[in-house]
C-alpha cells in the first residue's frame, strides 16, 4: 500500500520504522494532548504492531501508513483511515506528526489531502470523520481549511475533563469535498 505525493511517500509501515515511531510518541511536547496511558512505551509499541497488523487484515478496513519524506527517507509521522466502528462507507482520518514537523511547509494540508483523495476516490467513502481534543487549535484550522464542520462533542475521558477539554467531532462529505477540490475534467 502506497500513497505518493510531491513530498511524500505515505506506505504501511515496515519494522524498521519501529525506533523513530517510538521516539517521537515519546517527546514531551507530542504527549500534550494524550493521556498518561497513551504515552507509555509499552502502549506505544502495541499500537505500532497493531497498524502493522492492520496492513494484513483482509478484508482490510483500517489504513495507518507510515508517512516518509522522499529526500530523506525519515519518517515523520503517520496517517490513516480507519473504518472499524463505522459504517461501510465511513471512515475516520487521523494525521500526527513529530514534533519537529509540526507547523512546517504545510505538511500536514500535503498529507491530509492525499488520504482524504484517497478515500473519497478509491475507498468510494461518502464520509470522513475527524475526532480532536479541544485544546488542540492546529488540528481545528486543519480541519476547517479542508471543509470539515463540526458536528459535536463526544463524551471525554476523564483526563481530558480535568483540563477542560472536550473531543470534537467533524465531518466531511465527499459532496462538500468535491466543491471545495473539484477534480480536474479531460477533454
Amino acid at each position: 500500500m502506497e500513497i505518493i505525493t510531491k513530498r511524500f511517500i505515505l506506505r504501511d509501515f515496515v519494522q524498521e520504522d519501529e525506533p523513530a515511531f517510538l521516539a517521537y510518541h515519546a517527546e514531551p511536547r507530542y504527549a500534550e494532548f494524550c493521556s498518561a496511558e497513551e504515552s507509555t512505551p509499552e502502549f506505544i509499541q502495541e499500537l505500532f504492531q497493531r497498524f502493522r497488523q492492520w496492513a494484513t487484515e483482509v478484508p482490510r478496513r483500517n489504513y495507518q501508513l507510515a508517512i516518509v519524506d522522499h529526500r530523506t527517507l525519515e519518517l515523520v509521522g503517520c496517517g490513516g483511515l480507519r473504518q472499524n466502528g463505522y459504517g461501510s462507507e465511513q471512515a475516520e482520518l487521523g494525521i500526527e506528526l513529530a514534533p519537529q514537523f509540526w507547523g512546517r511547509y504545510a505538511y500536514a494540508i500535503e498529507i491530509g489531502k492525499a488520504l482524504i483523495d484517497f478515500g473519497f476516490r478509491d475507498l468510494g467513502l461518502k464520509e470522513i470523520i475527524g475526532i480532536s481534543v479541544s485544546a488542540n487549535l492546529r488540528v481545528s484550522r486543519l480541519a476547517k481549511r479542508y471543509g470539515f464542520v463540526e458536528i459535536g462533542i463526544q463524551p471525554s475521558p476523564d483526563w481530558m475533563n480535568v483540563r477542560g477539554w472536550n473531543q470534537i467531532e467533524w465531518q466531511l462529505t465527499r459532496e462538500s469535498w468535491e466543491h471545495l477540490f473539484p477534480s480536474p475534467r479531460l477533454c
